[in-house]
């Protein structure tokens, strides 16, 4: 095929052509059948053998691997023997197409064990085959990347790209950042439109990296301006919408991911240069940037360790990368070790996996696939099931794979595991926990407690203890599910469905682009989980949902529960299926075929099949899954929509609850409603105190989201009155204490009044009086004493007008205090200080009286 399309179908020159074949070595037989059949198109001077580093492809020390052809092409020709340039990374003879055969897996002790399961991985690089057809000499000079170039140069502002490489492009290395830009660009949007948010962890903080790298070498390399990198995404589109539609659907979701990655970022970028300065110049040797400091520039800064090491070149430094490079793998390997530390916890620290090995095994021994369709029966007991494998965990036997012939009772085997040739459990898959249950045989002598169940490749494992008697391969078993435990997941997982539907009813076709921000969105799926405790939906949009949306979402779902709609499910062809016009599928998701159709709607799917792009079915959520459902959404009982939160750029998250949960849930609402109606009939001091007491309640309800919306607008209104209250207690308090003030005034001859009117420790208050009496009263200073006596403390103000030359009020209340271990501050017009104990206001007036 690869010969074919290459000669046939691009009409490329066959005497251009080499083939490499893997040569052998000490621990691999030659590719000798692979060498053959190349010789039927090749001269054996062209047919070439490399060494497991070219020619042997591996995942990693253990798993599948296999030896690989790959076709290179001479750009010269000529009729020259390049023979020796294959595999010699010059650029004019380049790699075009690899076939890898996954053959054999490598065994712990590097060993192949050849695989039950064969094929064959192939692959052709677009890019490098595209600039041999356009007779260019490089990739980026093909029209793939020309136009974005132009994009970045119009943004940008800088000089053309001319297509320099190495010391020929330095200093500025401007042409390396259009490469650089123009090559992120294209992943970013391609990863995004895909699915994938950039993030601090996983391939999220790979995408993360990437941005971060192309931001800098704009800003830096090209002069460009915060948010160029968002403007290349319509250039990107253009290029590649006709062929991936999906780019064009998302343009506005992607575009806006990369705007607020890319403003993030410049936030921070002027910080980590400042950063890298700072540990370059204390650096011990001056010549050498630290692996160290580059893993914290990595880590805390977001700095890619190719940026560090270029801005270190720059610094005529030389980057530790083998101090970089243990120093990551030392974080890797506590990492994993703390993930499998988390997954054996569960498995009584044993490590109940089956990998490559243990599969290879099961299909040696001619174990077939698990038979799970009795998973969609309900409350009906499977017999019969042939008991296949059993598994005490890896590494946990002599020859480490972990299976034995028998279970035992007395618990030394701890944790294990059952394979069955069929099974009623549903094994974890789609983001719906596993079933929980017993297996048992038929004279009930044997009975393991089934804890977890997980899918590994064709195989279903039962995992848990042995609660009594012994068990052997061959032993019939009865699974028993645990149906009560199922029915809240599966109402969970039925309402998630009509939650999808829900979200694009409101946000989508009710077009609500005021939340939007006026940006055209769609409501796309990226991740879910369903167990017995709740559902919860991940799904695309930008910005929170209002109170209104929420409650709307919330409404379409009660409203199919209490119209009792039927849920329908039907296995299809998988053509005719995704002919439905409201499918609603995950993107990227791979679907097997024949497909299971789940339908919350009272028409039959076959009837949908008939006709459909029938716009009747946009009122009825119609997906493909395979996890376990209610027959009528009306089992459902209730539900209600706890929460819903942003995860990450785009993403939001939907908490929800069904059946008992969601009852608990709507009457927690009901009562804390009406505690708020009555709180809302008091006034004042009363209404204050209830608003506190309710505000704190509230926080910690786990009630409908949009309710606790609503009910905290309502306690906002509440404490709207508190302050109109409490402005008009103040007004009405200031006047009287005034009045009391410009009385004692009255009755004083001198030119310093005191009087004691308590308030309260109120500042607010204090400042009122002081400045309405000075207004009033021109020619005497005042000292105002008022006790907190609940606080035991009281505070002493003073002012006087700046034409009393006498009073010096900061003088006045640090003598009238002293030995009180009061505290504050002032000058001549005005002072103010808080004293500790009540007790010694009388001494203190009397001394301000005298002062």
């Amino acid at each position: 095929m690869s010969w074919k399309c290459l000669t046939e179908e691009f009409g490329m020159d066959p005497e251009r052509l080499y083939a490499s074949y893997f040569g052998g070595d000490e621990s691999s037989p030659a590719d000798l059948e692979a060498r053959d059949i190349w010789l039927q198109f090749l001269p054996a001077s062209r047919v070439l053998p490399f060494d497991a580093k070219d020619n042997f492809w591996e995942m990693g020390a253990t798993g599948p691997c296999g030896p690989c052809v790959e076709i290179h092409y001479d750009r010269i020709g000529g009729g020259r023997d390049a023979a020796h340039l294959v595999n010699a990374d010059v650029a004019d003879v380049i790699e075009i197409w690899n076939n890898v055969f996954i053959q054999y897996n490598r065994e712990a002790d590097g060993s192949l064990r050849p695989l039950p399961s064969q094929h064959i991985d192939t692959g052709m690089g677009f890019e490098r085959l595209t600039s041999i057809l356009q007779n260019v000499d490089s990739n980026y000079d093909t029209d793939i990347f020309i136009p974005l170039f132009s994009a970045i140069q119009a943004e940008t502002g800088a000089p053309p790209y001319s297509g320099k490489v190495g010391q020929e492009d330095a200093p500025l290395y401007q042409d390396m950042a259009y490469r650089v830009v123009a090559d992120h660009i294209r992943t970013l949007c391609f990863a995004i439109a895909d699915g994938a948010m950039p993030s601090n962890t996983d391939r999220g903080y790979v995408l993360r990296r990437v941005l971060r790298r192309a931001v800098r070498y704009g800003r830096q390399n090209l002069g460009a301006q915060l948010g160029f990198f968002s403007k290349l995404v319509p250039t990107l589109v253009d290029l590649m919408g006709s062929a991936f539609p999906e780019l064009k659907e998302q343009q506005a979701h992607v575009t806006a991911v990369i705007q607020e990655e890319e403003e993030s970022f410049s936030k921070t970028l002027d910080k980590g240069l400042l950063k890298f300065n700072e540990l370059a110049l204390a650096s011990s040797n001056p010549k050498v940037f630290k692996g160290e400091d580059a893993h914290f520039l990595y880590t805390s800064m977001g700095f890619p360790v190719d940026l560090t090491e270029l801005m270190a070149e720059e610094r005529g430094m030389v980057l530790d990368r083998d101090g970089f490079e243990a120093k990551m793998k030392h974080e890797q390997e506590l990492s994993g070790q703390a993930l499998l530390t988390k997954r054996m916890a569960g498995a009584g620290g044993k490590d109940m996996r089956l990998v490559a090995e243990q599969t290879s095994y099961l299909a040696q021994h001619n174990v077939m696939q698990t038979d799970d369709s009795a998973k969609y029966i309900w409350n009906e007991p499977l017999v019969a099931c042939q008991t296949m494998g059993l598994f005490i965990g890896r590494n946990e036997t002599q020859d480490k794979l972990g299976f034995v012939s028998q279970l035992l009772s007395d618990d030394t085997q701890g944790t294990v595991g059952v394979i069955l040739d069929k099974t009623s459990f549903y094994a974890e898959s789609g983001g719906q926990t596993y079933d929980t249950g017993t297996l048992t045989s038929a004279d009930g002598t044997f009975i393991l407690q089934v804890d977890s169940v997980q899918i590994y490749g064709p195989f279903c494992l039962h995992t848990g203890r042995v609660i009594q008697g012994t068990l052997s391969l061959g032993d019939a078993l009865t699974c028993n599910v645990d149906y009560e435990r199922r029915s809240p997941i599966a109402a969970n997982h039925t309402m998630t469905h009509v939650l999808n539907y829900a979200l694009k009813e409101v946000l989508v076709k009710q077009a609500d682009a005021a939340a939007a921000g006026g940006v055209e969105q769609s409501v796309d799926q990226r991740g879910s989980l369903v167990d017995e405790n709740k559902l919860r939906f991940d799904f695309s949009w930008n910005g929170p949902l209002t109170e209104q949306q929420l409650g709307a979402v919330e409404q379409i779902c009660i409203n199919h529960i209490e119209n009792a709609v039927p849920v329908q499910s039907y296995v299809a062809p998988l053509a005719d299926a995704q002919q439905i016009s409201s499918l609603r599928a995950v993107f990227g998701e791979t679907y097997p075929d024949p497909v299971r159709v789940i339908s919350v709607s009272p028409e039959p799917i076959p009837t949908i099949l008939e006709n459909p792009q029938d716009p009747t079915w946009d009122r009825y959520s119609i997906e493909f899954c395979g996890g376990t459902h209610l027959q009528n959404v009306s089992e459902a009982q209730g539900f209600c929509l706890l929460s819903e939160d942003g995860i990450a750029k785009g993403i939001r998250r939907i908490i929800g609850v069904t059946q008992a949960d969601a009852k608990i849930a709507n009457e927690t609402a009901a009562t804390f409603e009406g505690k708020l109606i009555e709180g809302e009939a008091l006034e004042g001091v009363a209404l204050e105190e209830q608003v506190k007491l309710l505000t704190t309640e509230l926080n910690g309800l786990s009630i409908s989201a949009s309710k606790k919306m609503s009910f905290r607008g309502r306690l906002g209104d509440a404490s709207k009155r508190v302050v109109v209250w409490k402005k008009q207690m103040v007004a009405s308090r200031t006047a009287d204490i005034l009045e009391q003030c410009l009385a004692a005034a009255a009755a004083t001859e001198g030119t310093k009044v005191v009087v004691r009117a308590d308030f309260g420790v109120d500042g607010k208050i204090a400042k009122s009086v002081t400045a309405a009496f000075g207004k009033k009263i021109k020619d005497k200073a005042l000292m105002i004493l008022t006790a907190d006596v609940d606080a035991d403390k009281f505070m002493v103000v003073a002012c006087a007008p700046k034409s009393l030359k006498d009073v010096d009020c900061k003088a006045w209340v640090v003598a009238s205090t002293e030995g009180t271990n009061g505290k504050g501050g002032g000058k001549k017009d005005t002072a103010q200080f808080t004293i500790p104990g009540v007790s010694h206001m009388d001494a203190v007036m009397e001394k301000a009286k005298t002062f």
